[in-house]
């Protein structure tokens, strides 16, 4: 009873707060902006006419608004459903449906309490049946199923024409291709991705006028995403759920079926690294009458992060410096380039201190001509003694120079692509210390290149 009192005293509150006051007020203002008195508003207000009155001006107001919901609840008005998935009956073992839409837009007219109940139902679906059907083309209607019976509705498209194929399978080899690569730690390294399955089985239409007919299919792939993987130093994962999708030669992708839609694949990630010094190669030719004298730069290593295989074959990391017309000590801050295949560097900037001082030119006697990039079944041989050695003049600060040997400078012929014959071709030169200019005085000698 106590409950029942309460939850009555609040009804009560409630229609005093939200009723009676707003309305008491209301007349007082009126009656004091027209000059009437407080007390004959009370005597007015506390005759069981006026309660009636004001009862009834309520209660009419309530109905109109009440009523007026209702109909515009109750007009009949249409909506339209877009992308609605179309869902094919059929013996999908046995047989390969194309030309089927994939979604259609449903229009329903109805009143608007109709269509807020087929809208929230589960139940209601776009479906055509293609049971009993056989292999060929046909015509076939598109149906909507809804639970309420008294909507009408249009279906866009309403009819499609399908073609239905036998179904085969094949055995497909499977690959692996991995994307968002940029995405992976670049200190990080994929050594292995090891699909749990080697092949899979690729079913479909051999009929040449399919669309996706299984002689399309080039290559079923495992889209492995990098960005998947939450390694953050060396070590193997195991991804899950990784699609296949089936590719033509052209590299477009085949709407097929694939068993399995999507397999786990381990994927193991290193970090190699290797430290290597900074080569500093100085680029163009200083001021007349100058040559380098000293070169040095704040850091002289860097490590490098990248394949095992191109850190194998990294000895430095090249830095040009530009000094060409260079008269003065110059200092130079420089971005370090990575090397192609190198992933990251432990250094990004160096600092480099050129000094300068006068130019004097040695000469190097004997140096041996190598030769670089000839094909293995074949030999070469100088045409003379002046063909297989030559003098090279190295220009430098003289301090540089006095401890430079034939041991320092090589000089080479390029012989790529060259077959058997005679030849007069072009001798390069190229020496340890970048602070030196190396020139031959010997610019083509003649050679004979012979098979062994």
């Amino acid at each position: 009873m106590n409950k029942k009192k309460s939850i009555f005293k609040r009804i009560g509150k409630f229609l005093d707060k939200k009723i009676v006051m707003p309305i008491t007020r209301f007349v007082y203002n009126i009656g004091n902006k027209l000059g009437i008195s407080n007390k004959s508003i009370e005597r007015w207000l506390s005759k069981s006419n006026t309660l009636l009155f004001v009862s009834l001006v309520l209660a009419i107001l309530i109905f109109i608004v009440i009523d007026q919901q209702l109909a515009q609840f109750n007009n009949k008005t249409a909506e339209v459903l877009k992308n609605q998935k179309v869902e094919a009956i059929y013996n999908s073992e046995a047989y390969v449906v194309e030309g089927l839409p994939k979604t259609v837009d449903i229009t329903l007219m109805g009143s608007r309490s109709d269509l807020f109940i087929a809208k929230q139902s589960t139940s209601s679906k776009v479906t055509v049946d293609l049971t009993g059907l056989k292999p060929g083309v046909h015509k076939v209607n598109i149906e909507y199923t809804q639970p309420v019976g008294s909507i009408t509705y249009s279906v866009n498209p309403s009819v499609a024409t399908v073609n239905i194929y036998p179904k085969i399978s094949e055995s497909k080899t499977l690959t692996v291709d991995l994307l968002n690569q940029d995405s992976l730690d670049p200190k990080l390294v994929i050594d292995s991705v090891t699909p749990e399955v080697d092949s899979v089985v690729v079913k479909g239409t051999d009929d040449p006028k399919a669309i996706n007919n299984l002689n399309k299919v080039a290559t079923v792939k495992a889209l492995v995403n990098v960005s998947d993987l939450t390694l953050t130093d060396e070590g193997k994962v195991t991804l899950k759920d990784v699609p296949l999708k089936a590719y033509d030669k052209d590299g477009n992708g085949l709407d097929v079926e694939i068993v399995p839609s999507k397999i786990k694949v381990d994927v193991k990630v290193s970090s190699p690294s290797k430290e290597v010094p900074i080569k500093v190669v100085p680029s163009g030719e200083v001021g007349f009458g100058k040559a380098i004298s000293l070169i040095s730069t704040n850091v002289s290593k860097v490590t490098v992060y990248g394949k095992q295989s191109t850190l194998d074959k990294l000895q430095y990391v090249p830095l040009k410096v530009d000094v060409n017309g260079l008269k003065n000590d110059k200092e130079f801050k420089l971005e370090l380039t990575k090397p192609r295949g190198i992933n990251s560097m432990s250094v990004k900037n160096v600092t480099v201190n050129v000094s300068l001082g006068d130019s004097v030119d040695k000469n190097i006697d004997n140096v041996n001509i190598d030769v670089r990039n000839l094909d293995d079944k074949y030999s070469v041989q100088g045409l003379s003694a002046d063909d297989i050695k030559v003098t090279v003049n190295a220009q430098g600060v003289e301090s540089v120079l006095n401890g430079l040997t034939s041991e320092d400078v090589v000089a080479y012929v390029d012989l790529k692509g060259y077959k058997p014959g005679e030849y007069e071709v072009p001798v390069k030169v190229e020496g340890n210390d970048p602070r030196v200019q190396f020139v031959s005085k010997t610019k083509k000698v003649k050679i004979r290149v012979v098979e062994k």
